[in-house]
């Protein structure tokens, strides 16, 4: 079955250049006779307190639309969002669909201590108070997340974008290659990984002091003489990634990298990556990588591979009702 409103594309500030290549990759997959895909003009309307106003410069009557921007902070991203897809259902918009290819918020998952409030769940409620009708993000922090929203969650994975890479790296490797969790939370992921590359798994123990500052790490698992790649969702700080790094190298690691899908990249990440006994650093262009010139010096050991088809691929097959699960190998 084809849909029968019309497609719209728009993007939020914070993730325009992803929302353009988005476009590029959906008019190379079109079919000649169709009509060109455009990312649909819109503007925001800043106030000298600070406050904005997003406002769409053409019409969404009718349209299905899919509005694009990742929510890593600060705040105002989530609510541009928020307020964009208010615009639209206000609009006459037939649906709206929030394509939020990092979901900020989603550590705060649950109640792991008292008098604490679960962020992601807010946020689930905030998007489907705004009119989403439906929902696509890629590498949620935790699973269970898509639990939270009552509305449609099509949840996109990195790891086929990865996994070839991986595979190449495994060829170079032949039969030296390991796949590590960075804590014991990221253990399921690094099975996936391992069990569809048919090798070994590291499994890092993980103390923590108090959030963001790490205490201890214990590789569990055959380290030396191994060229060992860590893959974890998020890199934040970057604490814990290099710590492990370090300890694998120190451990008789012949080399080790990372696959991260979201590169948040918060305080001296950067620093901390490029001093670090990691060779090479892989993410995705869901966060875009800073372009402060002080930040950018410190990205040599960067690679970016961009989801850029996936999600373009993954909005036609919305759009048209196809199934997106068969797609991916998580």
């Amino acid at each position: 079955m084809q849909n029968e409103h019309r497609m719209e594309l728009f993007a939020c500030r914070a993730s325009r250049d992803f929302a353009l290549k988005v476009v590029d990759e959906m008019n190379r997959m079109r079919d000649p006779s169709d009509p060109e895909i455009h990312l649909g003009e819109s503007e925001v309307t800043s106030f000298s307190d600070g406050e904005f106003q997003p406002s769409f410069i053409e019409s969404v009557r009718g349209a299905t639309c899919f509005i694009l921007q990742s929510t890593f902070p600060p705040a105002d991203n989530l609510m541009e969002l928020l307020l964009t897809i208010d615009a639209a259902k206000r609009a006459s918009a037939d649906k709206v669909i929030a394509v939020i290819p990092y979901f900020g918020w989603a550590r705060q998952d649950r109640k792991d201590k008292p008098r604490v409030s679960i962020g992601a769940k807010l946020a689930a409620n905030l998007l489907k108070a705004a009119g989403t009708d439906g929902l696509m993000a890629c590498d949620l922090h935790a699973d269970q997340i898509q639990g939270f929203f009552d509305i449609p969650v099509n949840h996109l994975y990195a790891s086929n974008d990865f996994l070839g890479i991986l595979k190449k790296l495994q060829r170079q490797f032949k039969d030296t290659l390991s796949i590590a969790a960075p804590d014991m939370g990221g253990a399921k992921r690094a099975n996936v990984y391992a069990r569809n590359l048919r090798c070994p798994v590291v499994i890092c123990h993980k103390t923590r002091a108090r959030a963001n500052v790490v205490d201890k790490i214990v590789p569990i698992g055959d380290v030396e003489g191994r060229d060992i790649v860590i893959v974890d969702d998020i890199i934040d700080t970057a604490g814990t990634l290099t710590q492990a790094a370090n300890e694998l190298v120190k451990r008789g690691a012949r080399s080790v990298r990372a696959f991260a899908t979201h590169p948040v990249l918060s305080g001296p990440a950067y620093e901390r990556i490029d001093a670090s006994a990691l060779s090479e650093v892989y993410v995705t262009d869901t966060i875009p990588l800073s372009t402060d010139p002080e930040k950018v010096k410190y990205q040599g050991k960067f690679q970016v591979v961009s989801l850029a088809n996936t999600f373009a691929k993954m909005i036609l097959r919305v759009y048209n009702y196809l199934p997106i699960s068969p797609e991916f190998i998580i």
